[in-house]
C-alpha cells in the first residue's frame, strides 16, 4: 500500500447558516483560489484535479465543465518548468502511462477497488474457517497462512469504505473535520496492516526454508512454539517499524472566502519541519523503501530461487531413481516416498506461487520508494502520489486470490472445505458413505489421509 494520502476536506464556516451564490452562478476567483493552492503547497496539477473529487458543486458553486476549463487552460498556458522540458513525463513513465493511470483513478478505481475487498474479505474469511480446522490448524505452516488471511481481511474491511468517502458522490453540502482524521487513520492503519502482512510472508518463506534445508532439526526449528512466536513478531513489530509515518503527517487547513461565505480545506500534509529539512522525509523514505519493502523482496526473491532449484533438484533424482528402478521389489520398496515427496513438492510449489504474487506487487513499489528516497519532495510529489490507486489495487489484488491459490493447488485444502461448506443433504444422494480421517504428521506439516468406506 502507499504510503501517503492528500486529501482535501471543504466544509462550511459554521458563522454562515445559508449559502449565496455570484450572480453569475460561478465564483469570479476560483482560478485565483487554484493558483493560491498550487503556489503556497507546490501541488501538481494532478492533485489539484482530485478538487472535483473532493469538493461539492452546489456548495462551491461551480461545475465540472468549468473545473475542466480550468484545468486545460493550466495545461495549455501555465505549464510546470518540469512538464515543459519533458522531466516529469521521463521521470514518471511518460505521458501516456500518466494518462492511462489518470483515467483510471478518477474513474474506475473506487468500483474496482470496492469489488475487489469484498471477493478478498469473503474469500479470507473462507481461508480462515478452512484453516483453522483442527485437521488442518495443527500445522505450523496454516497458523501462519490463516494469520496473513486475518492481516489482510482487516485491511480490505477498512479499505472500503475509505474507498466510498475518498470518492464519494458529489451534491453533498455538509464536510467535516473527521473527513481529514479519517484520512490520517487510513494512512497509519493500512500502513501497520500491510507491514503485518509482509513479515507474515517473510516467515512463511522462512519457515519453508528451514523444513527443506534442515530436515533433521525440524521438530527443533519449526515447533509449535517458534510458529506462535513468529506470528507474535509479525503482528507486533510493524507498530514500531511505521513509528516515523506516525510523526511526520498531520492535518493542515487552507480558509476561503467567498461572497460572505467560509470554507476551510483539510488536508493531510507533511509538517512543517520536514518541508524545510527534506534530509527527514528522505530517511523516512529510506527506512519504508529498504527495510519494509525491498529488503523483504530480496529475501524472497533468493529463498523463492531457492525453492525452485529445491525442486528442480528432487524432479531430476526422481528421475534418476526410475533408471534404476528396474526390481519390482525395489519399486514397493520406494513407492510411499515418492507420493510423500511429490505431496510435500506441491506444497512447495503453492508457497513459490504465493511468494512470487507478493514479489509482483511489492517490488514496484519499494523501487519508487528507493528513488523519492534519492530525489525527495519533488519526486514524492510527481510520481509516487501519482501511482496511488495503482499500488492499491496491486496490493489489495494480491491479498484477495490466495484463496483461489490455496484452491487450484492444495488437495488438503480443497476436501477441507468441500467437508465445512458441502450441505448435508448431498451425503444422502451420494449414498451412505463415510470419510474417516486418520493424521499423518510429517516434518512440520500435517497430512490427512482420507479413507472412503462404502
Amino acid at each position: 500500500m502507499r504510503q501517503f494520502s492528500r486529501f482535501y476536506c471543504p466544509e462550511k464556516s459554521a458563522k454562515t447558516s445559508k449559502k449565496t451564490r455570484s450572480h453569475n452562478g460561478r465564483f469570479p476567483n476560483l482560478q485565483r483560489l487554484v493558483k493560491t493552492l498550487q503556489m503556497q503547497y507546490n501541488l501538481t496539477l494532478f492533485k489539484i484535479s482530485l478538487l472535483n473529487h473532493f469538493s461539492d458543486s452546489s456548495v462551491l458553486n461551480f461545475s465540472d465543465s468549468d473545473l475542466q476549463a480550468i484545468l486545460e487552460q493550466r495545461l495549455n498556458k501555465s505549464p510546470s518548468p518540469a512538464a515543459a522540458d519533458g522531466t516529469l513525463e521521463f521521470e514518471c513513465g511518460g505521458a501516456a502511462l500518466w494518462r492511462l493511470t489518470a483515467t483510471y483513478s478518477a474513474h474506475y478505481h473506487v468500483y474496482t477497488s470496492i469489488l475487489v475487498c469484498a471477493f478478498g474479505s469473503i474469500a479470507n474469511c473462507l481461508n480462515i474457517a478452512v484453516l483453522t480446522r483442527r485437521e488442518m490448524y495443527n500445522a505450523p505452516v496454516n497458523r501462519i497462512l490463516s494469520a496473513l488471511a486475518v492481516a489482510d481481511m482487516l485491511l480490505m474491511l477498512e479499505y472500503i469504505p475509505f474507498a466510498y468517502y475518498y470518492h464519494r458522490e458529489k451534491g453533498r453540502k455538509d464536510f467535516y473535520y473527521y473527513g481529514a482524521v479519517f484520512m490520517l487513520f487510513h494512512m497509519n492503519y493500512s500502513q501497520v496492516l500491510h507491514t503485518v502482512s509482509i513479515c507474515l510472508t517473510l516467515s512463511l518463506a522462512i519457515w519453508r526454508f528451514l523444513a527443506i534445508g534442515y530436515p533433521e532439526r525440524n521438530h527443533t526449528l519449526c515447533s509449535e512454539t517458534r510458529c506462535s512466536l513468529a506470528i507474535g513478531i509479525s503482528y507486533i513489530l510493524p507498530l514500531f517499524l511505521c513509528i516515523p509515518s506516525y510523526y511526520i503527517f498531520e492535518i493542515s487547513s487552507v480558509d476561503i472566502r467567498e461572497n460572505e461565505q467560509k470554507f476551510t480545506l483539510y488536508h493531510t500534509d507533511l509538517k512543517e519541519t520536514l518541508k524545510s529539512d527534506k534530509t527527514l522525509l528522505k530517511l523516512n523514505f529510506w527506512l519504508f523503501a529498504v527495510l519494509i519493502k525491498l529488503l523483504p523482496c530480496v529475501i524472497l526473491t533468493l529463498i523463492s530461487v531457492w525453492l525452485i532449484r529445491t525442486l528442480f533438484n528432487a524432479r531430476k533424482k526422481r528421475q534418476v531413481l526410475r533408471g534404476y528402478d528396474s526390481f519390482p521389489l525395489a519399486e514397493r520398496g520406494r513407492r510411499k516416498p515418492r507420493r510423500s515427496e511429490r505431496r510435500s513438492d506441491r506444497t512447495t510449489k503453492m508457497l513459490v506461487a504465493v511468494l512470487v504474487l507478493f514479489l509482483v506487487s511489492e517490488f514496484p513499489q519499494g523501487v519508487l520508494a528507493l528513488f523519492v528516497g534519492f530525489e525527495g519532495h519533488d519526486l514524492f510529489l510527481k510520481c509516487y502520489q501519482r501511482y496511488g490507486e495503482v499500488m492499491d489495487i496491486m496490493a489489495l489484488t494480491n491479498g484477495s486470490i490466495n484463496f483461489i491459490l490455496y484452491c487450484c493447488m492444495n488437495r488438503m485444502f480443497r476436501s477441507t472445505f468441500r467437508q465445512l461448506f458441502r450441505p448435508r443433504i448431498l451425503d444422502k444422494w451420494t449414498g451412505n458413505s463415510s470419510v474417516i480421517h486418520t493424521t499423518v504428521k510429517r516434518d512440520d506439516f500435517n497430512y490427512v489421509v482420507e479413507l472412503t468406506r462404502l
